[in-house]
């Protein structure tokens, strides 16, 4: 049985044009659960990962906007409570759809911590903006009594942001292994898992977002994983995006992906991240491959009829 890691995109768990409520985003867990669901009733062994990017930034805001009653959580708890809360949606879908179908794998979310290097690069420049927007005013404050790092942010306000480091190892990975070799299907490393760092053997969380596609590719690597597929809104990656000469991609090699990324084809914010874990993940071990696909080509992806295959 192939061992596959899927990476959902925050296309799988929200709809940007419906209302952000808990019940909407049941909703579109639901549908997704069904695609994941036929990748299990084929015969994949499922591992899931997932990105949290809009429900921690909620969650953040309603931190930030209940701090006069209640006291704000830091970064790495609105992670973990992000992680529970998505987790939640998802074996409980999932779970129902496999019993609709007399599959009796058992579902569960494990909470992870992601370890990163309290001295990667990444802590010396923050880039990933994070929660809600704030006046020039208002930033100033919280640079000076929260130490947050602020930045204007393409026109529309200023927001906070945080470092985006690797990940170099995940802490539940043996809890994620057991359950994997007997038949659970794991959600875990959502939204990249919860970043902490190491001092003498004890962890501690630290304002960060670790990549998500990085962690599954962590995961996947971790797991020995055949498969690692990233679940996204297009159905192919493409070159020369939006212009009249793109091109989609099926079939590559990692050097031939390699030589598109150098080139600087594909965006910082979208793309690269999911590029790079591809290539990573591919040429780790011969015989691996990484698939880039949208959520409702999966199971055909994995067959090879869709997505774009990255392999050595």
């Amino acid at each position: 049985m192939e061992k596959v890691v899927v990476a959902l995109g925050g296309n799988a768990l929200q709809d940007a044009d419906s209302d952000a409520t808990a019940e909407a985003q049941l909703e579109v867990v639901k549908e997704t659960t069904r695609y994941l669901a036929d990748i299990i009733e084929d015969g994949y062994n499922v591992i899931v990962a997932h990105g949290n990017g809009p429900q921690v930034g909620r969650i953040i805001i309603q931190n930030e906007h209940a701090k006069d009653v209640t006291p704000a959580m830091p970064l790495d708890i609105c992670g973990a409570m992000s992680q529970g809360m998505i987790g939640y949606h998802l074996q409980q879908a999932l779970g129902d759809e496999l019993r609709s179908r007399n599959i009796n794998n058992p579902v569960a979310t494990i909470v992870t911590q992601v370890v990163v290097d309290k001295l990667d690069d990444a802590f010396q420049n923050p880039t990933k903006p994070i929660g809600p927007f704030y006046t020039k005013e208002e930033a100033e404050k919280l640079e000076e009594e929260k130490a947050y790092n602020m930045v204007e942010d393409s026109g529309r306000g200023y927001r906070r942001v945080v470092a985006s480091p690797k990940p170099e190892r995940i802490v539940e990975i043996e809890t994620v292994k057991t359950l994997v070799d007997n038949n659970t299907v794991v959600i875990t490393v959502g939204g990249g898992g919860i970043p902490v760092i190491e001092e003498e053997g004890r962890l501690e969380g630290i304002a960060a977002v670790i990549d998500k596609d990085l962690a599954s590719k962590r995961l996947a690597e971790d797991l020995d994983a055949d498969i690692l597929v990233m679940l996204t809104a297009v159905e192919r990656v493409a070159i020369n995006f939006g212009k009249p000469n793109q091109k989609n991609l099926d079939k590559v090699t990692v050097e031939e992906m390699k030589k598109y990324a150098e080139e600087g084809h594909f965006a910082p914010g979208s793309m690269l991240p999911k590029v790079m874990a591809a290539i990573e993940f591919a040429e780790s071990k011969p015989g691996r491959k990484a698939v880039i696909a949208s959520l409702d080509k999966a199971k055909e992806a994995l067959k090879g009829e869709s997505g774009t295959i990255v392999q050595l």
